[in-house]
């Protein structure tokens, strides 16, 4: 049974919340709708509530000590989990909500256009999707499941593979025009584009030719888009995972060279936590995943 006194009402979450964020009453009178004498009296509230000193005041303004400030990341978390959840009811009141974090690219040139047939398959489950780079915290935030990059080392979670990643390196037509590209000395000096989250995928792909990896330099890009923009404007030479190099080739934007879809390092994951295993809508998606991917 839930202890009273450590479930403050949600007013007083939210006034020690905004307060913290903002450091200051003024502004998180405004974003409450509030007046400065109200959030202050919330304050004073949640604190005779716990017991708690949680500010120090001085001339009139409130500055959170450390109890405060990690008390705030954890109320934070919690309450983007009941706003989630809300929004799930509301969008889907008969249940069956799979609230999935996915890579940005993936979402929408991979997972995209296949979603309508998952939804038409199982039309009682409703699909919120979030994009993320980073792993995620499935124990501060509200998700169901997420799709990764790396390797099968994701502590804490179960996974499904989905498939290996191979490339493809993919050059604008007037770059192609423009460069001799015969050979693989022909790529010395050339600029290569290069992704944070795949720091190794030039050396892999060298190996992949039966190349002896060159110390390569080049722009740095976070997502996949940027790197596709990229190179449709001729700044370099981008290695494209196939299922994104095939859309770009067949629109004539990007010109294959040399092998196309060489193995390299990592794979496409579906991590969920325990707590979720049993689910519906996910159980459901992952064998839907598992039919596309052949996984």
């Amino acid at each position: 049974m839930r202890q009273r006194r450590f479930l403050p009402s949600t007013r007083l979450l939210l006034a020690l919340d905004a307060v913290v964020r903002h450091g200051s009453v003024t502004a998180a009178a405004q974003e409450l709708n509030l007046t400065q004498s109200t959030v202050s009296r919330l304050i004073l509230s949640l604190e005779a509530q716990l017991g708690v000193e949680l500010f120090t005041r001085t001339r009139r303004r409130l500055i959170p000590n450390d109890a405060a400030i990690g008390y705030q990341r954890d109320v934070a978390r919690a309450l983007d989990i009941v706003q989630r959840a809300s929004m799930a009811v509301l969008a889907n009141p008969e249940g069956g909500t799979l609230s999935l974090a996915v890579l940005p690219t993936f979402a929408t040139r991979w997972l995209g256009p296949r979603l309508g047939d998952f939804l038409n398959a199982h039309p009682g489950i409703a699909v919120n999707l979030s994009t993320r780079i980073g792993l995620v915290d499935f124990a501060g935030e509200a998700f169901d499941a997420a799709i990764r990059f790396g390797g099968p080392d994701r502590a804490g979670a179960h996974q499904q593979k989905l498939f290996d990643e191979r490339v493809t390196a993919c050059v604008s037509p007037a770059f192609a025009e423009n460069h001799r590209l015969d050979t693989l000395d022909d790529l010395a000096g050339l600029p290569m584009l290069h992704l944070e989250s795949r720091p190794n995928v030039w050396s892999d792909w060298f190996t992949g030719q039966g190349a002896t990896p060159p110390a390569t330099g080049g722009m740095m890009m976070d997502q996949f888009s940027m790197m596709i923009q990229a190179a449709i404007s001729g700044l370099g030479i981008a290695l494209l995972p196939d299922y994104l190099a095939r859309i770009e080739i067949a629109d004539g934007r990007l010109v294959p060279i040399f092998g196309q879809a060489v193995p390299v390092q990592g794979a496409y994951w579906l991590d969920w936590p325990e707590s979720r295993e049993e689910a519906a809508p996910l159980r459901a998606f992952r064998d839907w995943l598992a039919g596309e991917t052949d996984g």
